[in-house]
């Protein structure tokens, strides 16, 4: 078996857990982790050349997203943004001790936002629908005078749906608080920005858009009163201290830069490759679900599940399978992908959680192809063969 997975071509499908890095964005790199080395917080001639790099990439992120240059603060990735938002909002909220969010958000969210409950703060949900859509007419129903912070996400990292966060924010601001999106997902694949959002604070990470692992941003608006997570330094104007990685901010900037230029044209041509795997998928399996928005969703990520009824499996059994195919997916989340739980996203829509364990997330990246597609779903049914017994074919 071994040498049968060396010799086959490998399928990687699942650039929502990380993508590769571009050679374009190390080259850019390369650099600064050697000949241009200085502490960007010293005064020296070495210092000054990392502080000029890092605020040139500070200053290309936050045009990216229509912000200014000193409304982004670099942190160590998109749980550290998450986090500071939350924790820092609250911190200094006063008298507001109200979070609400929704069931279907991170882990780095919903776990931070526990976290704040257990301290104290009052943690609300929004429901959603089936398709993983929250309702801002949930916020308008309420009277919010004690909501300090709205905290929803631009797309889904599981189902790709693109929540209306812009129409949440209206609403929030009318009650006086603050909105928190996290849009790791949603940059660099779909149009972002600050003020179409109406967002407070914005979450980025580097290594979903073929950036390296260990850095993202926090946006957060001019005039938002955010306590910092740690203590030490003055860097990042006192709201993150640490010395400030140099080599990996200019990355960040170089692949968000180059994910915001061929944007439309990449889109569009993985929105190709997922739909015509959803329609192959539909062949060989009439009865697979699809699930998120099947309209308004990022244009990279196929998430199906099999129904218990119709499709008995094992549902941790999928993944691995895949695996021992070549093709790389996940059943969810990858911060959560060694769990034999259940998605959380899948089981708010309204899934059982037979189902949810039976589920399948396809997330296409920059260098996949249309053969990519069909070796897939011809995959695919390999795996649901073994595991039913017999043909997976169109009479299930």
């Amino acid at each position: 078996m071994g040498e049968y997975i060396d010799s086959m071509r490998r399928i990687y499908l699942d650039h929502t857990a990380t993508t590769p890095l571009d050679p374009r964005v190390m080259e850019v790199m390369h650099p600064y982790f050697s000949g241009t080395f200085g502490n960007a917080s010293s005064v020296h001639s070495f210092g000054r050349e990392a502080r000029e790099a890092l605020e040139r990439a500070r200053g290309t992120i936050a045009g990216l997203i229509g912000a200014e240059a000193g409304e982004i603060f670099f942190t160590s990735g998109g749980t550290e943004s998450d986090n500071l938002a939350l924790c820092g909002v609250m911190a200094a909220s006063g008298s507001r001790r109200e979070i609400v969010t929704s069931p279907t958000e991170h882990h780095a969210v919903l776990e931070t936002g526990r976290r704040l409950e257990e301290q104290g703060a009052v943690l609300t949900m929004m429901p959603v629908d089936a398709q993983g859509v929250v309702d801002a007419e949930f916020l308008r129903a309420r009277p919010g005078d004690g909501t300090a912070l709205v905290s929803i996400m631009h797309a889904n990292n599981e189902t790709g749906t693109i929540a209306p966060v812009a129409d949440i924010a209206a609403v929030a601001h009318e009650k006086g608080a603050l909105v928190h999106t996290d849009a790791v997902q949603s940059a660099g694949k779909i149009p972002l920005s600050v003020g179409d959002l109406g967002a407070d604070l914005l979450t980025l990470s580097a290594h979903k858009m073929y950036g390296p692992k260990g850095i993202g941003a926090l946006y957060v608006r001019r005039g938002v009163a955010l306590e910092p997570l740690l203590v030490g330094g003055g860097q990042e104007r006192g709201r993150r201290p640490g010395t400030e990685n140099v080599p990996l901010a200019v990355g960040f900037a170089e692949a968000f830069r180059l994910s915001i230029v061929g944007m439309a044209e990449e889109s569009a041509r993985l929105r190709t490759l997922r739909d015509d795997l959803e329609q192959e998928i539909r062949r060989l399996f009439p009865r697979v679900l699809v699930n998120g928005d099947p309209e308004n969703r990022l244009p990279h990520i196929l998430n199906i599940s099999f129904g218990a009824e119709d499709y008995p499996l094992e549902g941790e059994m999928l993944v691995m399978g895949m695996d021992l195919e070549g093709v790389a997916v996940t059943s969810g989340s990858a911060c959560t992908s060694g769990s034999l739980d259940p998605s959380h996203v899948i089981l708010a829509m309204g899934r059982d959680a037979a189902t949810a364990r039976a589920t399948l997330r396809f997330s296409f990246g920059r260098w996949n192809t249309p053969d990519d597609v069909g070796e897939t779903a011809r995959r695919l049914k390999n795996v649901l063969d073994r595991m039913l017994g017999g043909p997976a074919h169109n009479s299930l």
